[in-house]
């Protein structure tokens, strides 16, 4: 059994007989745990730490655990009514509401109820992640001299070296700055280009995420249509004369979702159509190292081919490692540094150097390319197991576009089709999607889902997955 199971089963068990003890009275040893339910210490110890966290009992080191003190009647409740009144007075003049809708992003981070199969995650399985290597790297980063203590404010020059490698043509180590995560890097790149109130071009569909920090920034996205080659470099510029926005977010490798890819012939018109509005474009690299096995080489980022600073780069490790290893970096180029950089110790300071010293040991290390050319592999294959499997038992989901990177495909519905209902329905049948409609800023020519192929365990699971979607939509769509 899977040892993430083993321990909430374990904790779920000592939660059902926590009132056999009585308050203060001590639980069986860790050793008696062991050997009656049959599971590894460090199991036993995850389990109590669970249920120590929840407040049930304490743990007392030689000791071993104990049931907590009954605890004293809690206090009424409180009126919080009067918040309603402050949080909404004060921004009734904003040219643009700064709600925060968090509901598009938490449909890929929500954890689906057991036994669902998970189509709508946006991070590889744990059986994908590369575990031994993260925890083999953060062991040699914690034994570094001086990894903890404070770190430069713009990250460590070894890590920044990297990734300015990594993005390559003339960006150097001087122009990055190390960031908490590729959300973090987007919020601090559009809070750094456009004040409140202003238009933000994106693309069409778009990472809802995205949608999201732009809006709780009062910014007003406008969207740009893409196709199978990417944004189309006319409507860019029709955007920008009608606007006159700052800038534009795109991801021009592996779109999320649509998995486009900037064809070769649009990559510098969108580069000039952005200078000579005299506007920056912010390049979300975020899957170049969740490439499939049958990709063949990758176009540059944007930012290589970027000489006068019209791109402020966001690349990532999370996608590629975990959702917990969140290491990213900006990259821009002119005045525009200064004022990300700035906006970034105000917010956090810096990323934490232990995490900065296990990025490097990571990358550093014979591991790394050997995982990336597993996943790499693996996502290969999930992919074709799953478009196999759309094609032999839902061909009435059109697939126009098969990508050669990312985690996921997203497939248009029968025209009429509601996405919340096939949602419901799916949900019921035992598997998790991610409905199309978060993914446009204004109203979508089309019903869409996203499915991902990164979050589930193999290609089994992938099979089974489909098969529940078959029965969904013979409920939705018949």
């Amino acid at each position: 059994m899977h040892e993430r199971s083993s321990v909430g089963e374990l904790a779920e068990q000592l939660r059902r007989e926590i009132d056999r003890y009585s308050p203060g009275g001590k639980l069986p040893s860790s050793r008696a745990l062991v050997e009656r339910f049959r599971v590894s210490p460090v199991t036993v110890s995850r389990a109590l730490a669970q249920l120590a966290a929840e407040g049930l009992v304490v743990t007392r080191p030689g000791a071993g655990a104990f049931r907590t003190q009954a605890r004293t009647a809690a206090a009424p409740a409180g009126d919080t009514s009067w918040q309603e009144v402050a949080l909404s007075a004060d921004g009734a003049a904003d040219l643009v509401p700064r709600s925060v809708d968090a509901s598009g992003v938490l449909v890929s981070l929500a954890a689906p109820p057991p036994g669902v199969i998970e189509f709508n995650g946006g991070y590889l399985h744990p059986s994908l992640q590369p575990e031994r290597a993260m925890a083999a790297a953060l062991s040699r980063a914690g034994r570094r001299p001086g990894a903890w203590g404070r770190p430069p404010m713009e990250g460590l020059p070894e890590l920044r070296e990297w990734f300015a490698r990594s993005i390559g043509g003339a960006v150097t180590a001087a122009e990055v700055l190390i960031t908490a995560g590729g959300q973090s890097a987007l919020t601090t790149a559009l809070r750094a280009l456009a004040p409140p109130g202003a238009p933000v071009l994106v693309e069409s569909p778009t990472y809802p995420g995205m949608l999201a920090i732009a809006r709780a920034a009062g910014l007003r996205p406008v969207p740009v249509p893409v196709d199978a080659d990417g944004v189309r470099p006319e409507l860019l510029a029709d955007a920008f004369r009608a606007t006159g926005a700052p800038a534009f977010v795109c991801q021009p490798l592996f779109q999320n979702p649509t998995g486009a890819v900037l064809a070769p012939g649009r990559r510098a018109e969108v580069l000039r159509i952005a200078r000579e509005a005299g506007a920056f474009v912010v390049e979300d690299d975020f899957v170049r190292r969740l490439v499939h096995e049958d990709a063949g080489p990758l176009p540059r980022p944007l930012a290589a081919d970027d000489p006068d600073g019209v791109v402020v780069h966001v690349s990532s490790l999370t996608k590629a490692t975990s959702p917990s290893f969140r290491v990213s970096a900006l990259a821009a180029r002119g005045p525009v540094l200064e004022r990300l950089r700035a906006i970034q110790v105000v917010d956090t300071f810096f990323v934490p150097r232990p995490l900065q010293e296990a990025a490097l040991e990571l990358v550093g290390s014979p591991a790394w390319p050997r995982h990336l050319r597993a996943v790499s592999a693996e996502l290969k294959a999930r992919r074709d197991a799953m478009t196999s499997a759309l094609a032999l038992h839902l061909p009435e989901l059109a697939l126009p576009h098969i990508p050669s990177g990312g985690y996921h495909l997203w497939p248009r519905l029968p025209d009429g089709t509601d996405e919340s209902a096939l949602t419901s329905a799916a949900l019921r049948a035992g598997v998790a999607l991610t409905p199309g409609r978060p993914y446009f800023s204004a109203e979508p020519p089309a019903a869409h889902v996203r499915l991902s192929f990164a979050a589930v365990a193999g290609t089994g699971e992938i099979a089974e997955g489909v098969r529940r979607l078959r029965a969904a939509c013979d409920e939705v769509l018949r």
